[in-house]
């Protein structure tokens, strides 16, 4: 397959001002040319220099649109091969027609990220790259999309490979030791164990950042829990700035949950406006319940809502006895009516969570905790290293943290030298399945199912 030469639109569908076609594969050119009209007497097709011309059917009839036509001989494309690439209006009838003359004309339509699956293949880019090519296409930040944008230009890739690196140079090291015990090239356990524990720091670094690498990626999911009739619709239209929840002054008006997005500074939060918790014999109400407590229970954090208008009630106190260990915020609202619960009690209760007072329905402070939101649950200050985003980095290299690890205990155990190695050694095939090095079908047929096709 790596033989044929694909063809697809490299553009998202739809009507715009420019369209691209792109071509790839050893009969790249020799396809363009008999789709693509140079203007004027032009012969060939110069590399890396844009020319207009005129896209035209098979057989050289008719012609059917003015476009812009640049070759990328191999090696230096994207794809490592030959890449022709057609810019022309943002029309899918003209784009879609250009392709069609093209598989006529001897090309295939290209599989989706079979472009960039052909750029791994060929050694242009590791796995860390094209997963990182992806996601700065789905990026749902600019903070995200910077990230990915330094893996791309293989800053990740980078890191691994030194890490690598210092791991076959201690192997090595060790061996000739053991090789030439009389040519005075010990080293000293200590070194070694020294050298391994900076390794392991850089790999548990890298496990920890999966997190923050989670939330920029996917976005942060935020319940809005409480009793019924105390805001909680309210908060969520008055954070989203628009009326999305239906709001009366009767308890038990959402039934089940609502759910929205929006951005916060430069993260993504869903929220999730859910129905009020509490003893209900409506069998619609205790399913709302249900469905609540399921999600609040995944959700990366929670805005527990209160009345501060009426006193602290034993449902009250069940709800922060039940959630103070989680990742929460404590929101005291209604602060436009007459305080009557006892907010130094909550906060005894519960001394280390976050806590706010506000009125959803005046607005009053609301900016105060989508900053608040953005501080604990977005983390963009603590982005000033190397961070993953994928569940396939985060568990390899937790296999390669455990290697080392057990070659650390193996050395400082007083184990043969033979032990040691095999046991360090372990963490070499990991290291080339995370940049692809080591190539597995499955894992490849995962990650570039996910791209659009034309990339």
């Amino acid at each position: 397959m790596l033989k044929d030469t694909i063809i697809a639109v490299s553009t998202p569908w739809g009507y715009g001002g420019l369209g691209i076609v792109r071509l790839s594969g050893e009969k790249a050119l020799a396809v363009a040319k008999k789709i693509f009209l140079p203007r004027g007497k032009r012969q060939k097709i110069p590399p890396r220099q844009p020319i207009l011309g005129c896209l035209q059917d098979l057989d050289g009839q008719e012609r059917y649109e003015e476009a812009m036509l640049t070759y990328f001989p191999a090696p230096k494309s994207y794809t490592a091969e030959d890449v022709i690439e057609i810019s022309c209006h943002g029309s899918p009838v003209i784009l879609e027609e250009a392709v069609r003359q093209g598989i006529l004309a001897g090309a295939r339509h290209a599989q989706p990220g079979e472009f960039t699956l052909r750029a791994y293949l060929n050694g242009r880019i590791d796995i860390l790259q094209a997963e990182a090519i992806n996601d700065i296409i789905h990026a749902v930040s600019l903070t995200q999309a910077k990230i990915s944008f330094q893996q791309m230009d293989g800053r990740l890739s980078r890191k691994i490979n030194k890490l690598r690196d210092q791991i076959i140079h201690i192997l090595s090291q060790t061996e000739a030791s053991m090789e030439f015990p009389d040519e005075g090239l010990r080293i000293s356990p200590k070194t070694i164990a020294r050298t391994l524990e900076r390794a392991v720091l850089s790999v548990q670094k890298l496990i920890d950042s999966y997190d923050v690498g989670k939330t920029l990626s996917e976005g942060i999911t935020i319940a809005i829990a409480g009793k019924t009739n105390v805001g909680k619709s309210t908060l969520f239209n008055a954070l989203l700035d628009q009326e999305r929840a239906i709001v009366t002054p009767f308890p038990g008006t959402t039934r089940d949950y609502l759910e929205e997005s929006i951005k916060i500074k430069d993260a993504f939060f869903t929220l999730i406006d859910m129905a009020g918790w509490e003893n209900t014999t409506h069998p619609i109400e205790k399913e709302g319940i249900r469905r609540g407590k399921t999600l609040s229970a995944s959700a990366d954090g929670m805005l527990l809502l209160f009345d501060s208008s009426h006193p602290l009630t034993p449902e009250d106190t069940a709800l922060i006895k039940k959630y103070r260990q989680k990742k929460i915020i404590l929101v005291f609202n209604k602060i436009d009516l007459p305080r009557k619960m006892d907010i130094v009690r909550v906060q005894k209760m519960a001394p280390s969570l976050p806590r706010i007072e506000i009125s959803a329905l005046k607005g009053t402070y609301v900016e105060k905790l989508k900053n608040m939101l953005s501080r604990l649950f977005a983390k963009e200050d603590e982005i000033r290293d190397e961070i993953i985003l994928h569940l396939r980095q985060k568990l390899l290299l937790e296999e390669i943290l455990s290697a080392l690890k057990k070659g650390i205990q193996v050395l400082q155990a007083g184990f043969s030298e033979e032990i040691f190695i095999e046991e360090i050694r372990s963490a070499l095939p990991l290291m080339g399945q995370l940049t692809g090095e080591i190539r597995a079908d499955d894992v490849l047929e995962d990650i570039f199912s996910r791209f659009c096709i034309g990339k």
